[in-house]
């Protein structure tokens, strides 16, 4: 199995830190993929459709993003986030800074062959929430990887296709807590 197919059966394993007052959740994957491909993965709109949202990026430091996420809630809800380019170091650092989310922080750094990514995310949300973040957060990283191996996902589907596994993995982070 190469990573990427690993990624696809990932146990829950993203994690809740505090921060004071602050929920950090946080998040490490290696990806079979130099950083440069991953870095686009992250950055440029057509790439970015394929694993988290429909994206407008200006990429630079105090940019504007709209990221348009293209599943919908069981209300058929699409959620919207916005914001601006926090921090910027290509292709090493992307931090985006949304009304919706938070704070949404990328980090790569080479690991032999591929990348070694971690994602960390300050949520403005109370506790309840965090729970369905994490399951969110971690299937958007299994879209990813599934992204650079050429499986975008397709979105009119998802809920067929990524509804169950996003259910299974709340489920886990859910009995984690408890």
């Amino acid at each position: 199995m190469t990573p990427d197919t690993e990624t696809t059966t990932r146990r829950a394993d993203g994690v809740v830190e505090h921060d004071g007052d602050r929920r950090v959740l946080r998040f490490e994957r290696s990806l079979a993929h130099p950083v440069d491909r991953v870095w686009a993965a992250l950055t440029e709109p057509d790439e970015i459709r394929g694993w988290l949202a429909d994206a407008d990026i200006d990429l630079a430091e105090g940019g504007r993003v709209q990221l348009r996420w293209l599943n919908t809630d069981e209300a058929g809800n699409r959620a919207v986030a916005t914001g601006t380019v926090a921090a910027l170091d290509p292709p090493r650092l992307l931090e985006l800074d949304t009304d919706r989310h938070g704070v949404i922080r990328w980090e790569l750094r080479p690991d032999g062959d591929g990348t070694r990514l971690t994602l960390t995310v300050m949520p403005p949300w109370s506790d309840d929430t965090v729970l369905l973040a994490l399951a969110g957060w971690h299937i958007h990283l299994e879209h990813l990887a599934d992204a650079l191996a050429g499986r975008p996902v397709d979105w009119p589907r998802w809920s067929e296709d990524h509804l169950p596994r996003w259910k299974e993995l709340h489920a886990e982070y859910v009995a984690q807590t408890s």
